[in-house]
C-alpha cells in the first residue's frame, strides 16, 4: 500500500514513536507529517516513510485546521490502541 495526502500514520522510530500523524504532503523518500499539537499544519515535520507504519484510514484535508486534526487523531488514537491493521512501509 502506498503513502497518499490524508493518510492516518504511526511514527515507528524515533522522539515522536507511537505517536499518530497525519501525512500532508511526501515525495520519493520523504513524508511531511502534522499532528495539530506538537506539529502545526503550517510546519510539518520530514520523516523517513520506512520510520512511518500506515494505516487504512485516509482524512478529507480540504478546510483542515490544527484543531480538527488533534480531534480526528485524538479519537482515531483512542479507538485504535494497537497497531491493528496497519503494515510497515519499507
Amino acid at each position: 500500500m502506498n503513502v497518499k495526502k490524508g493518510m492516518i500514520v504511526r511514527a515507528i522510530a524515533g522522539r515522536d514513536k507511537g505517536n499518530f500523524f497525519v501525512v500532508k504532503d511526501i515525495d520519493s523518500k520523504y513524508a511531511y507529517i502534522v499532528n495539530g499539537k506538537s506539529r502545526k499544519y503550517d510546519t510539518p515535520k520530514k520523516k523517513s516513510l520506512k520510520h512511518l507504519r500506515i494505516t487504512n484510514t485516509v482524512i478529507d484535508m480540504d478546510g483542515i485546521t490544527d484543531k480538527k486534526l488533534r480531534r480526528i487523531l485524538n479519537e482515531y488514537s483512542q479507538n485504535n490502541t494497537t497497531d491493528e491493521g496497519g503494515s510497515n512501509f519499507v
